[in-house]
């Protein structure tokens, strides 16, 4: 796989002259073969899995590019120098589509990679003191989910209505008088040393060796839960019989249980046998 870590505006540029010269395939010179953006804790992973154990039995040819922020997969795929990607959940693509003008649609729900708050200082929830720093991502969506999971626990309450993208300014009580923090979700993990909690992403929280089962002091909890990660394609391309095959394989039974067995409960299967 190949990390893309790049400045945005650059990035932009590039991948806009890779889709310009790119065939019907995205990014890749083969047409008949599917180029997956992804993240690459857990999606980069499990597409590796499927890539190296399942797709050749499907007849698929899979190309996988892996991403180190949440905006570069989705404008690469609205451009066409991807022809998928794995990264995302339903409320981020719809506001992304929103804010963006893009066109992007889910294909298919994949797996769960529950949000939880991590500490340094504390090892129960409970434990968090009266004017503590709290660390939340600054990407619209996954800000509101952050405190969504904060006020589930009591710790605050938000304006009702407030929805998906609830920022601080939606807290209408905060009887900790919590001081928050907003940082790239990729930098959550690195706070831990200078805030006291950090509410992360999983997959930035597996790519830095945490374990959202066992080392978070708040977690998820998974039912109800509309978080999950979706197979997601530019609108008109869903139908796409590689897309299709992939969709299939993500949701099978063999990766159900590599999940299963690889992440113990940090990330959860939510479709398939």
């Amino acid at each position: 796989m190949r990390k893309i870590a790049v400045p945005l505006a650059a990035a932009a540029l590039a991948l806009g002259l890779t889709a310009c010269g790119a065939g019907s395939g995205g990014g890749s010179d083969d047409d008949d073969t599917l180029v997956v953006g992804a993240t690459a804790v857990p999606a980069g992973e499990v597409l590796d899995y499927i890539k190296k154990n399942l797709a050749e039995k499907e007849g698929l040819k899979l190309e996988v590019k892996e991403f180190t922020d949440y905006i570069l997969p989705n404008t690469a795929l609205q451009e066409g120098s991807l022809d998928a990607n794995l990264y995302q959940n339903v409320p981020f693509l719809e506001n992304f589509n929103k804010t963006k003008g893009t066109d992007l649609v889910s294909v298919a729900d994949i797996y769960l990679p529950p949000m939880g708050a991590y500490s340094k200082h504390i090892k129960d929830i409970s434990a968090l003191k009266t004017g503590a720093t709290v660390a939340v991502p600054n990407e619209t969506t996954n800000e509101g989910r952050a405190l969504k999971l904060l006020a589930a626990k009591g710790l605050i309450e938000l304006k009702k209505g407030a929805g998906v993208t609830a920022s601080p300014a939606d807290i209408t009580a905060n009887p900790k008088k919590l001081t928050f923090k907003e940082l790239e979700p990729a930098q959550l993990p690195r706070s831990l040393d200078d805030v006291d909690l950090a509410v992360i992403n999983s997959n930035y929280a597996l790519d830095a060796g945490l374990d959202p089962a066992k080392d978070s002091v708040l977690l998820e909890s998974v039912k109800g839960n509309e978080y999950a990660n979706v197979l997601a394609a530019k609108k008109g391309n869903e139908d796409d019989p590689r897309v299709k095959k992939l969709a299939k394989l993500l949701t099978s039974p063999e990766v159900r249980k590599f999940i299963q067995e690889k992440y113990k409960g940090s990330v959860l299967p939510v479709t398939g046998g």
